[in-house]
């Protein structure tokens, strides 16, 4: 290890991986371009593109079925654009435009490709697939057969219209007969496999035999026969017509749970042998139904929503097994030729059921969840298949790239060597040379020499300015981190790498040393000195000698003069940043001095902002010559006022025309108060619902100006008199009224604020209006003289209305992380939703404290609406605005009650993510949920709660339905995945 404190020691600073001979291979860190090569007689794999592995089992299975390999290769092309004449565009790369397209590359790569895996990113991007999500394989299965099959529909050819038939299609009936007459129904159907219950099952004969069992219907599941045109006792069964060629058999792992509303894994084992005679199980007999085993599609994991897949396929030539892995191929044989058999990922041994005991040509798996048997034939298909000469001419191309880029790595292979050895030889000169002795000798960094010896990063060039301190020399604390070596090699250093500056014997610095020991000193010193200043400052100061000295910079000077020791004494840790290059970001820097001026130093608390000695004497004392002149010791550049000193002038101007505003204020206030008392103290203020009869005129101001105004006149000294009634922020751009007749004697009555006639006349010679606002109530026309009217002036703004009442409900609709409540209704009980009242503004708060939240409201990002031109026009009445925001707030807000829980929701959110939110609250599986919200159904899935009409504070009923004992959900839940475009 290394002396880190010792400028000579040169052991352990990365040497020895240099010392001694070297394996060439550590040089790079490339692996041999050869790794990637296909190997002799071996498959190609595929990459996984992070949750593709499902995808990539498919297609080795696939690919190794000739005749659906043949079929394919036999669909014409469309790449016509991409060939000219008999070759093919150099410049560009070659796109599949159909899926079948897709299949016939992929295919061909599989075949001929050098790679040792391809990339399949294409063919998974054409069919919508996301790749970070892990779906369903049978799924993926059952759609993409589907695809192709209409794809090839459309060809002319039929042995590659039919294909798809030919080689998976088989046939069954659904078979009901009537016990009292005799009578069968069939209902034929086509299937492409056959779905195999494995519960309570251990072999894969007893799961074929229950899919075919016969079924009894009987009491409520009877039977309606049109023969005896009643409803009788009948049986029901499935009978096999027809099987193809390769028999694909589903083994139901994944079932839904309904008790959490998942899926889940069934991990049990399930017996299958690699001959399978289906013979019994068909209805005409004779015929050849003989199958043998040809893949395994295997799922490791105990989860049915993560894992594994793994295909182990039988190649149909040489008839030997291969386990599919992805990238990774590998041949089964010997002990290692287990089918079906895998590791499961993240379960411990202990909670592994038994494997049981299997016989020759038989198998047992826990993983397998698809077995596909291929009709027995007598002997093997000899031929190889061949790649059509459009295709063989892509696969070329490709097999070339790869050869480039074989050279290319190896050539970046044979230079990192090389590079590598000149520095083992460089290194082996130097490190002998490095130690200076009593020659001549320089400081070179540690940390640049453990990257000169650092094989896995460039070398860059020498940079000490990080060492040096204020008078461009070597700092004294920089001698650990620095080591001194010889001349000589710090010639070849500076040479070969270059940077600077050199430091030399010479660039030791005496100046730094000297200031070092004078911080020594005073800190050995301080103490003695604090008992000093302390006896000094009980003494007596004659008024006309001594010093002004702050209360607070004598209580704390101590403690201040320590830091300010600590800060000189670790300069060097911070006087040039890092070494090497790595200054300090020049931002946070200018952060650091910002913060470190903010802050006072020692008897700055006693200057005035102009720089001053400040005019309040509270905040200094006087102290003695002596105590000042050891202070100074510590504060040499502290502020400096000799008792005979005056105060700042300017600020003694300020103070008295300071004490001169606020008598003003004060006596503007008490003017005021006195002229409007009943505003001042909110009594006998009139309402527009319950009309004062002395009246028939009622104003109209701003209540944000009568807070304001209240707020002024409780604190004159503290706050600005109001000068004017800005009515304007109750009035849209045209000048009209926002606010209905109807709306203010309701929600806007909080915005508005109602002045009688005689008070109005008061405001209007105390403040300056800039609009008059008033309601006139008159009797009725000619038309109804019984009935009472009341006219606003100005009139409302009937289009600006409207848009304020839009922008709001928009507020409404476009939330996100806001609260609602959902209550779980049991045995059909009402739930009292609004049992509890509004919670308004804590009693415990003052008057002022309500008051200046309200101001702080203004900051709040709510307040301005809008920041285009347009959205302004519409309301561009700022104060109204944030009024109107409170308002719905605290209107709206609920407290929870019992049964309740609540949940944080976005506007943007579907139903669907609200049903498992609630799920997860309430354990009620989402199609077991009945929501409603103010007895609306709320039932569309895809719909977002916005569009709902579900807003912040809502209360939603849960009502739950009991659950069945049945699975009848399960296939609609798993069609609900929308895994798949």
């Amino acid at each position: 290890r290394n002396c880190k404190g010792n400028p000579n020691c040169l052991v352990g600073i990365g040497e020895h991986i240099w010392l001694g001979e070297i394996d060439e291979n550590s040089f790079h860190n490339i692996d041999d371009p050869n790794c990637e090569r296909r190997k002799k007689n071996s498959f190609v794999g595929l990459t996984n593109l992070g949750a593709t592995c499902y995808v990539n089992t498919f297609l080795q299975v696939w690919f190794l079925n000739l005749e659906l390999r043949q079929a394919l290769y036999l669909c014409p092309s469309t790449c016509s654009d991409y060939m000219m004449g008999d070759s093919i565009q150099e410049e560009k790369d070659y796109e599949p435009q159909t899926i079948c397209e897709h299949l016939q590359y992929l295919f061909a790569l599989l075949q001929n490709s050098n790679r040792r895996y391809i990339d399949p990113s294409g063919f998974v991007k054409a069919l919508g697939l996301d790749t970070g999500q892990q779906q369903d394989a049978q799924e993926f299965s059952k759609l993409f057969m589907s695809l192709l099959e209409d794809t090839l529909s459309k060809q002319k050819n039929p042995d590659v219209r039919n294909i798809v038939q030919q080689q998976f299609c088989g046939e069954y009936a659904y078979v009901t007969v009537c016990n009292q007459c005799g009578r069968e129904s069939k209902l034929l159907s086509k299937f492409y496999e056959l779905e195999l219950n494995i519960q309570g099952h251990k072999q894969l004969t007893d799961c074929i035999s229950e899919f075919l069992k016969e079924e009894k219907l009987e009491g409520d599941n009877r039977y309606f026969c049109e023969n005896c045109q009643s409803k009788q006792n009948a049986t029901r069964k499935i009978r096999l017509l027809s099987l193809p060629c390769t028999l694909n058999l589903q083994l139901m792992r994944f079932v839904f749970d309904r008790q959490t509303g998942h899926k889940k894994k069934l991990n049990t084992y399930i017996g299958f042998s690699e001959i399978l005679d289906m013979e019994p199980y068909v209805e005409h007999k004779g015929g050849s139904y003989v199958y043998e085993l040809s893949a395994v599609l295997i799922h490791r994991g105990v989860s049915a929503y993560s894992g594994h897949y793994i295909a182990h396929v039988k190649d149909p030539q040489s008839g030997e097994w291969y386990k599919f892995n992805d990238e990774d191929i590998e041949k089964m044989e010997g002990k290692k030729l287990q089918l079906g058999i895998e590791e499961d990922l993240a379960e411990p041994s202990k909670s592994q059921t038994r494997k049981p005991k299997c016989g020759k040509g038989t198998h047992c798996s826990r993983n397998a969840y698809m077995l596909v048997y291929r009709l027995q034939t007598q002997e093997r298909p000899s031929t190889t298949i061949q790649v059509p000469a459009f295709l063989q001419e892509l696969v070329d191309r490709d097999n070339s790239k790869f050869e480039e880029w074989c050279v290319e790595m190896a050539e970046m292979r044979k230079q990192s060597v090389d590079k590598g050895k000149a520095k083992h030889e460089e290194v082996k000169e130097l490190y002998q040379r490095l130690p200076a002795g009593a020659e001549p000798y320089e400081f070179v960094s540690l940390e640049w020499l453990q990257k000169w010896l650092d094989e896995s990063t460039p070398t860059k060039p020498i940079d000490n300015h990080a060492c040096l301190c204020s008078h461009d020399k070597l700092h004294p604390d920089k001698i650990s981190i620095m080591k001194r070596i010889s001349e000589y090699a710090a010639d070849i250093f500076y040479s070969r790498y270059g940077g600077g500056p050199r430091l030399t014997v010479k660039a030791l610095c005496k100046e730094c040393v000297v200031e070092r020991c004078r911080v020594l000193r005073l800190k050995n010193q301080l103490n003695e000195d604090y008992k000093t200043v302390n006896n000094l400052l009980k003494a007596t100061v004659k008024s006309n000698d001594g010093f002004w000295v702050g209360k607070s910079s004598l209580r704390s000077w101590r403690q201040l003069a320590l830091e300010q020791l600590d800060e000189q004494d670790g300069d060097a840790d911070q006087s040039n940043g890092k070494m090497n290059g790595n200054t300090l970001n020049k931002d946070e820097s200018k952060e650091e001095r910002k913060e470190e001026e903010e802050e006072l130093n020692f008897n700055e608390d006693i200057l005035c902002p102009h720089g001053e000695l400040c005019i309040s004497e509270n905040e200094r004392r006087l102290v003695s010559k002596e105590a000042w002149s050891k202070l100074q010791q510590y504060f040499p550049k502290a502020p400096e006022f000799p008792s005979y000193k005056e105060c700042c002038s300017q600020c003694k101007i300020l103070e008295r025309e300071g004490e001169e505003n606020e008598a003003l204020h004060k006596m503007i206030a008490n003017e005021q108060k006195t002229s409007l008392p009943n505003l001042f103290q909110d009594k006998n203020r009139p309402c527009l619902s319950n009309w004062p009869e002395e009246t028939d005129v009622l104003y109209i101001v701003s209540q944000f100006f009568v807070e304001e105004w209240r707020k002024f006149v409780r604190k004159p000294t503290r706050c600005s008199p109001v000068s004017s009634v800005g009515n304007s922020a109750l009035l849209c751009p045209h000048g009209g009224l926002m606010f209905t007749f109807a709306s203010m004697t309701k929600e806007d009555s909080k915005l508005i604020a109602l002045i009688w006639p005689s008070e109005w006349q008061m405001i209007q010679k105390l403040f300056v209006v800039d609009h008059i606002i008033k309601i006139t109530r008159t009797e009725g026309g000619d038309a109804n003289p019984s009935e009472t009217q009341y006219i606003s002036e100005p009139k409302l703004c009937p289009e600006c209305r409207e848009g304020l009442l839009c922008q709001q409900q928009r507020d409404l609709r476009e939330y996100t992380q806001a609260t609602i409540y959902v209550h779980k209704v049991v045995d059909n009980k009402k739930v009292m939703k609004d049992s509890a009242p509004e919670l308004n503004v804590s009693s415990s708060e003052t008057e002022e404290d309500k008051e200046e939240a309200k101001l702080d409201g203004e900051k709040d990002p709510d307040f301005n609406q809008s920041n285009g031109g347009t959205k302004r026009q519409k309301i561009s009445h700022q104060n109204y605005t944030a009024y109107q925001k409170q308002v719905i707030r605290r209107s709206m807000r609920h407290r929870k009650v019992r049964g309740e829980k609540a949940l944080l929701v976005s506007a943007n959110q579907t139903l669907k993510e609200l049903k498992i939110q609630i799920m997860h609250a309430f354990s009620v599986a989402p199609f077991d949920q009945n929501l409603s919200i103010d007895g609306k159904i709320l039932s569309d899935d895809c719909a977002t709660l916005g569009t709902l009409g579900v807003i912040p504070e809502s209360v939603i009923l849960l009502k739950a339905d009991e659950p069945i004992a049945d699975y009848a959900a399960m296939d609609d839940v798993m069609q609900g995945q929308k895994g798949f475009k």
